[in-house]
């Protein structure tokens, strides 16, 4: 693979710049190869290298940080006063952007809450992935085999990411949480969809970033996960399944720190907490749910659609006071935005993917029209 030049150069600019840090070598190609795909390692080492003490300051063996002033202003990412143009839906912002980007660039203590569905593997979304899912061949994704009619291969199985991909994960949620916290206000929910194999690194890279862990939502419903017997062995062991049945979906619920106590941070910036249900019930950390139904799936062909029973319980809940915007950064086809838009908050979304992002604009109005059943949302 060919890269233009100071590609190389302005990935481990921007990396650095957004942890805030030294980094080892080993995190710095983790982090540059989540932005901009496979590269030698050998040619980011080169460059560490030969760009300290210019660009870089060696902290330890093996360890790199951006010195300050160190590089001028024709190292800028080529983003630079190119931010992205909104389109508005209700009162949904939809942005057709880098979300990292788009974070580095917003205003810090700007966003109420955050409430997201992340590309997990980081494989999903390449464009290798995407293509073959649009042509009905495959594709890494959190689908059944069958799917709008076409057979999909690979299954989705976390259980196949080795060390390798669990640390760019880490990497991958540490840099994006340090983004969020810069971004969100003291006291900002932050509710992000993950899966039991998954969300203890979710959990723990955010937290490093300097985010709270404040527990997990238990989305109850039957997956696809689990429950098989031993492969290519399940007649000698058909009293056996490898892995439970998963019958619930964990979302991971961090919060950025308070300021002062939390009626202080109420009272300063409307968050701190979660939006009761009604008087006499809390919100609680386990919601029933059922798999999304085939009338949101025309509207909204996304493989990792969540339904709006479930989704405007949740976004309603993260805006204690029912102020303040919502943001999902990773957009997909905008159910969190059309959630927002039922409820009567004010949202934005961010998606890199031109075909979800184009997929979004249409679906967005039609699915907060859809009207959802008491006995699926009591809270609504």
């Amino acid at each position: 693979m060919s890269l233009a030049p100071g590609v190389i150069r302005d990935s481990i600019v921007d990396f650095l710049r957004t942890v805030g840090r030294d980094a080892s070598t080993d995190e710095i190609i983790a982090g540059i190869q989540i932005r901009i795909g496979q590269v030698p390692s050998s040619s980011v080492r080169s460059y560490l290298r030969l760009n300290t003490p210019k660009t870089f300051e060696r902290t330890s063996r093996g360890r790199y940080r951006l010195k300050i002033d160190g590089h001028s202003s024709d190292h800028a990412s080529v983003r630079d006063g190119n931010e992205a143009k909104a389109i508005e839906i209700g009162q949904a912002c939809l942005y057709h952007a880098d979300c990292f980007e788009w974070l580095e660039n917003q205003k810090p203590a700007s966003i109420h809450a955050v409430v997201t569905d992340p590309p997990y593997g980081l494989v999903e979304y390449t464009a290798k992935e995407t293509a073959k899912l649009r042509a009905g061949k495959g594709g890494i994704w959190r689908i059944p085999p069958s799917f709008d009619g076409h057979q999909r291969a690979p299954l989705p199985r976390f259980t196949v990411l080795n060390e390798e991909d669990r640390r760019e994960l880490h990497v991958f949620f540490k840099r994006f949480g340090t983004l969020v916290a810069r971004a969100a206000v003291p006291g900002a929910n932050v509710v992000i969809a993950s899966n039991p194999l998954l969300a203890h690194i979710v959990a723990a890279a955010m937290a490093q970033a300097g985010l709270e862990l404040r527990g997990y939502i238990a989305r109850q419903v039957m997956t696809m996960r689990g429950g098989d017997r031993p492969k290519n062995a399940h007649h000698e062991f058909e009293g056996v399944s490898v892995m439970p049945r998963s019958q619930w979906e964990p979302w991971v619920v961090l919060r950025t720190p308070l300021d002062g106590r939390v009626q202080d941070n109420l009272r300063r910036w409307k968050t701190g907490g979660f939006r009761r249900p009604s008087a006499d019930r809390p919100f609680g950390d386990v919601i029933r749910s059922h798999p999304t139904p085939a009338t949101e799936k025309r509207i909204a062909a996304h493989p990792s659609l969540k339904p709006q029973a479930f989704m405007r319980q949740l976004v309603r809940a993260v805006l204690p006071l029912g102020e303040g915007t919502v943001l999902d950064p990773f957009m997909g086809a905008g159910s969190t935005l059309a959630a927002a838009n039922a409820v009567g908050y004010t949202s934005i979304g961010v998606e890199l993917d031109k075909h979800f992002f184009d997929l979004a604009t249409g679906a967005v109005p039609k699915l907060a029209e859809i009207p959802v059943k008491a006995s699926d949302a009591s809270s609504l």
